[in-house]
């Protein structure tokens, strides 16, 4: 997905940036990178800073929280267009769950710095993207 249009075009696709225009969506894709993981492989780790969002492109992952008794559970599971590490875009603070391959799969990956950097450029991109972050924080705290 090296092509800046073929980028775009998937970001319009992904719920967090539906809200988007063209031009603030061309600023984004220029910035993200995209990162190839094996099967079995894990792409982040629970209890680790996060360095930004992914977004799966191609392939699925599992959302997998480790808790104090030496249990796992799935938390979540990927597929593509699906995004996490949104939170990590605006606090340094741990990962919440780890995630793995569950097949080959391909993410772009967009750092805190760029995604900051684009931000100073458009405020308005930071009130749209904000506003999607809370609708799925509100579906999950429903869903608890």
């Amino acid at each position: 997905m090296s092509d800046l249009d073929t980028r775009m075009r998937f970001l319009q696709t992904v719920p967090l940036f539906q809200g988007l225009d063209e031009r603030q969506l061309n600023r984004l894709a220029k910035r993200f990178n995209e990162r190839s993981f094996n099967k079995g492989e894990t792409i982040v780790n629970q209890g680790t800073l996060g360095i930004g969002l992914f977004i799966v492109v191609t392939g699925s992952a599992d959302a997998v929280r480790a808790h104090p008794d030496g249990s796992t559970s799935v938390v979540n599971h990927l597929e593509p267009k699906n995004f996490f590490g949104e939170l990590s875009l605006l606090e340094d603070a741990p990962r919440t769950a780890s995630v793995v391959a569950v097949e080959d799969s391909t993410c772009l990956v967009l750092t805190q710095l760029d995604f900051m950097s684009a931000l100073k450029e458009d405020s308005d991109m930071a009130i749209s993207m904000l506003k999607e972050m809370a609708r799925r924080f509100r579906r999950m705290m429903e869903a608890m």
